[in-house]
């Protein structure tokens, strides 16, 4: 059975991918959750995992590092991880690694944190070209392959990549068109997301470094984390 080691469900964007993606897709593995602060959990981990980050999908003896690495390594494994059709595979694949390497101000000013509500106090004109950005390809997408998610009909890991923005929407009230919003609702109803969600907030680890991000972006007008 494969490992994959994540962080805070709370904070950790990019643990959400792989966990996201394997769990919509019902392929099994064993979770390993390493709080962010908790120096114990992690020690060791760069004997692991290469970049000493999370995630980390553990196979036997193999260990695969960084998200994207992580999808394509269960595509070799897993035909349900990418469209079938050699084009919504090739745009799916294209929309992931823009993600990837992409949006950074999205990233800078709505770090993510699931449990919170906040508004921003400022708004970046590089913020509103990263979300504009977004909306032209979910629409895209949507529009090319049918929906209801942005490679056609079935959940692939395109979607996963998208989905801690669905979170980072939630939680700074981001203005997306109506089309955005929907698929966004979407993907916040699904059943990985609303798991994940459920135990981002019963999380009892607070992250100092997260947490002082948050209050320097904007103001928190709700907690809904047990405390």
């Amino acid at each position: 059975m494969y490992t994959l080691y994540i962080a805070n469900k709370n904070y950790s964007s990019w643990s959400l991918r792989s966990w996201g993606l394997m769990r919509e897709l019902d392929l099994p593995f064993k979770e390993h959750l390493m709080p962010f602060g908790d120096a114990s959990s992690w020690h060791g981990y760069d004997r692991i995992s290469a970049s000493g980050k999370v995630p980390c999908l553990v196979d036997g003896e193999c260990a695969v590092w960084d998200s994207l690495a992580i999808a394509e390594y269960l595509a070799e494994r897993h035909p349900t991880i990418w469209p079938a059709d050699s084009v919504a595979r090739a745009w799916a694949r294209s929309a992931a690694a823009e993600m990837h390497s992409g949006f950074n101000e999205l990233r800078r000013s709505c770090t993510m944190s699931c449990g919170i509500r906040v508004r921003l106090s400022q708004r970046p004109a590089a913020l509103g070209q990263d979300i504009a950005r977004i909306g032209t390809l979910w629409n895209d997408g949507l529009r090319r392959f049918g929906g209801p998610f942005l490679a056609g009909r079935a959940y692939t890991a395109v979607d996963a990549f998208f989905a801690p923005v669905a979170f980072r929407i939630q939680t700074y009230g981001l203005n997306l068109d109506a089309v955005s919003a929907a698929y966004a609702a979407r993907l916040l109803a699904l059943a990985s997301m609303r798991e994940w969600y459920a135990s981002a907030l019963a999380e009892k680890w607070r992250d100092d470094p997260h947490e002082i991000e948050v209050t320097q972006l904007g103001t928190v007008l709700e907690d809904l984390r047990n405390k």
